[in-house]
């Protein structure tokens, strides 16, 4: 198996959305989480309302049955993960679903496509959620 393959296999599970449809979703109350490091938000900005949470701790911090998840996910919170674009969030958006977030998904292109679309961007560089 390839990388590209094991990309596929992620991506089969979920149904990703448009930087539109994921504005439209956020609006909507959907959670957007941005797994992009700290540098790479302070050089490009923020989505706003996203929650910056570093890869290494998604699944501590999305898991709804987890003593350790931020206190607004639930198994049936909307969430959409975004990095760089979008390669590397369609795989933790596969591994949230399985740990029961069915309706997790990711942003195709990530941010720099949802940039790209003249969406709202903010200034970014917070931490992330230890």
């Amino acid at each position: 198996m390839t990388v590209d393959d094991y990309l596929d296999q992620a991506r089969a599970e979920l149904e990703r959305v448009t930087p539109a449809e994921a504005d439209r979703l956020r609006r909507e109350g959907a959670l957007l989480v941005d797994i992009r490091p700290i540098a790479d938000r302070a050089a490009e900005g923020e989505i706003p309302g996203s929650v910056p949470v570093e890869r290494i701790h998604l699944e501590w911090r999305l898991d709804p049955s987890s003593d350790h998840r931020l206190p607004q996910v639930d198994r049936d919170t909307k969430v959409i993960v975004l990095c760089n674009e979008g390669y590397a969030s369609s795989l933790a958006a596969r591994d949230l679903h399985r740990l029961g977030l069915k309706t997790a998904t990711d942003l195709e292109g990530g941010f720099r496509a949802w940039a790209a679309a003249g969406l709202p961007v903010v200034a970014g560089g917070r931490p992330a959620v230890p």
